[in-house]
């Protein structure tokens, strides 16, 4: 094992470290650890970040896009239960890791990934993760701003992620704040438009009645809102990493997995009744029209409160993005976060996402969205199996925060252990997965049906456990308690 030495680069144990936030109300601090001097807040604030988070155009998105792979309304209604509550399963244990540490999600993936093996894995969530919900986020703000004042969809998203980056730019306090303001308008607007999609005249006659059941797309619109759900994963610490020390998993988890797991069930639903409404609207043109079924008028104000809901998230999604770009060039360059170094890395994701959104347009959006939410689930599935077994069951919570930015550290430059069982679990899907340019043999063989989760999950654990046991466990935690920094009683 490398002998430790403390990083000259983030001053992790520093208790007497920066304010949380400067003067001017920005915050200061990025992927370093967060001094206990700084830790605010309760668990219950996450249950307003959570449950805001999926109150949005592009969460009820996800649910027209589960509709169109053909299962039915009630069965793609079933799915979408049970999707959610499966992939948020997994993402609230993760927001469990926050208080425990004080890390953003993905500087805990270095112990697991290695110093710079972990940057392989940032990459691939900070280019298909971010760019690709920020992207699908884009073309709904620029079409709902259209819709609204008639704006062109270019302009639209540049204003929508203007107002976006700035509650980024000011960070994880104003990020609380703003999902606190907007989560009983935004419940009172989601009971409105749950009658307006019940009482909707354009929903065929018996478009609630069960017709025969179709595994292969029932499974597929599984994958689809679990994916949703798992895909705030890599970043869902983020946002739990300011509460103190002493706050538990439990109460961690359960703020976070009912508000959001009931929420997304709620959205999708909404979004799946609608498309059965009008299957060859638009997302927003559909909710728009579903609403001014139930009174004139009534849909342009449930688009504009809809859009607040996805401003919200999308600023989630650019201070996300922003932490991960930090997380890279950490990873080849000690980095001392800055109110400037925070505002480049905004600015980076803000014009790369307007680019991929222009080539994509909002014509191409289903396809586009379909596909990211699928791909996107076969990617979390094995980092998300990985890192838990290694927090909850390898390492049980106890790291040196110090080690974490020490790139001679303990935890090594490349983890084989993490990337090996990565790899493995991801050769181990491929036979399983069902895509549009590729269905894996074992899924042809099995009608179509997609059960690469399944398999994923459980590989990629039981391979990362087996080969964590040469690992020398006492040792690293003697590192960890003269370190002093965790609780290891939580």
């Amino acid at each position: 094992m490398p002998t430790p030495a403390p990083s000259p680069a983030t001053p992790a144990t520093d208790q007497s470290g920066p304010p949380a936030t400067a003067p001017s109300g920005i915050e200061v601090h990025s992927i370093n650890w967060i001094p206990a001097a700084e830790r605010h807040g309760t668990p219950a604030h996450l249950g307003a970040l959570w449950f805001v988070g999926n109150i949005n155009l592009t969460a009820m998105a996800t649910g027209v896009t589960a509709l169109s792979i053909g299962a039915g309304l009630m069965w793609t209604l079933i799915a979408t239960v049970l999707g959610s509550l499966f992939g948020t399963f997994f993402m609230a244990f993760h927001s469990a890791q926050g208080p425990q540490l004080g890390l953003p999600q993905l500087v805990q993936s270095r112990p697991q990934f290695g110093y710079l093996g972990a940057a392989l894995t940032v990459w691939v969530f900070a280019l298909v993760n971010y760019v690709a919900y920020n992207t699908s986020d884009a073309i709904l703000s620029g079409d709902a701003l259209h819709t609204l004042f008639g704006l062109s969809e270019s302009y639209g998203y540049f204003i929508a992620a203007s107002v976006a980056a700035l509650i980024a730019l000011y960070g994880y306090r104003w990020i609380h704040r703003v999902s606190r303001w907007l989560t009983w308008p935004l419940v009172a607007v989601m009971i409105v438009v749950t009658v307006a999609a019940l009482a909707d005249g354009g929903l065929p006659a018996d478009a609630f009645s069960f017709g025969g059941f179709k595994a292969a797309a029932f499974m597929t619109a599984f994958v689809i809102v679990a994916g949703f759900q798992l895909g705030w994963a890599p970043y869902v610490s983020d946002y739990s990493r300011y509460l103190p020390a002493g706050v538990g998993v439990r109460s961690t988890f359960w703020w976070t997995y009912l508000p959001s797991a009931l929420s997304g069930i709620w959205v999708f639903a909404i979004g799946a009744v609608a498309s059965a409404a009008y299957p060859d609207a638009t997302p927003v043109a559909a909710f728009k029209q579903m609403a001014d079924n139930l009174v004139g008028g009534l849909g342009w104000f449930m688009v504009a409160a809809l859009l607040l809901g996805l401003l919200s998230v999308m600023a989630i999604n650019q201070y996300g993005g922003m932490m991960s770009i930090i997380s890279i060039w950490d990873s080849f360059k000690p980095v001392r976060s800055t109110r400037t170094i925070r505002a480049v890395c905004i600015a980076v994701m803000f014009a790369l996402v307007w680019g991929v959104a222009q080539f994509v347009g909002v014509d191409r959006f289903n396809a586009f969205y379909g596909n990211v939410l699928i791909f996107l689930a076969y990617l979390f599935t094995p980092w998300t199996a990985i890192n838990l077994v290694d927090y909850f069951f390898v390492r049980r919570g106890a790291y040196s925060i110090r080690e974490i930015f020490n790139p001679q550290g303990i935890y090594g430059r490349w983890g084989w252990r993490g990337n090996l069982a990565y790899l493995l679990a991801i050769v181990a899907m491929i036979p399983f997965v069902v895509t549009t340019p590729f269905t894996g043999f074992a899924a042809s063989a099995l009608g179509g049906v997609d059960y690469s989760m399944f398999v994923g999950l459980p590989v990629a654990g039981l391979l990362y456990l087996m080969f964590c046991r040469s690992l020398d466990i006492p040792a690293e935690r003697r590192i960890v308690e003269e370190e002093g920094v965790l609780d290891l009683a939580h």
